[in-house]
């Protein structure tokens, strides 16, 4: 499980690694062009219900933290789907993986 810590926020947002992973790019990838946009996910199941949004911009302090050390192979497909999600008014909405049947990625 990987850790998002975003500005003074003292509350570290948890995301699995490979999910984070891909966000990592498209993150970087807006923020590199100073774009703001926000980030929206649903709580796990070991938080209380519901759902969280952020409003991320270059100017605000942003650290991924990963807790295997290996990056994952990256979905050209989910990147694409997120970054997609970024250029609407709604922003990035943290969507699970969609697999190829046989389990590829």
């Amino acid at each position: 499980m990987g850790t998002l810590y975003y500005g003074a926020h003292d509350v570290p947002i948890h995301i699995e690694d490979r999910a984070l992973a891909h966000l990592k790019v498209v993150i970087a990838t807006k923020l590199r062009r100073n774009e703001s946009f926000t980030l929206s996910w649903r709580h796990g199941d070991d938080e209380p219900g519901g759902r969280s949004t952020i409003w991320l911009h270059p100017s605000i302090p942003l650290m991924f933290v990963f807790d295997d050390a290996e990056p994952p192979e990256l979905s050209r497909e989910w990147i694409d789907k997120l970054a997609h999600s970024a250029n609407t008014t709604g922003g990035i909405l943290l969507v699970d993986e969609l697999l190829e049947p046989g389990g590829g990625s």
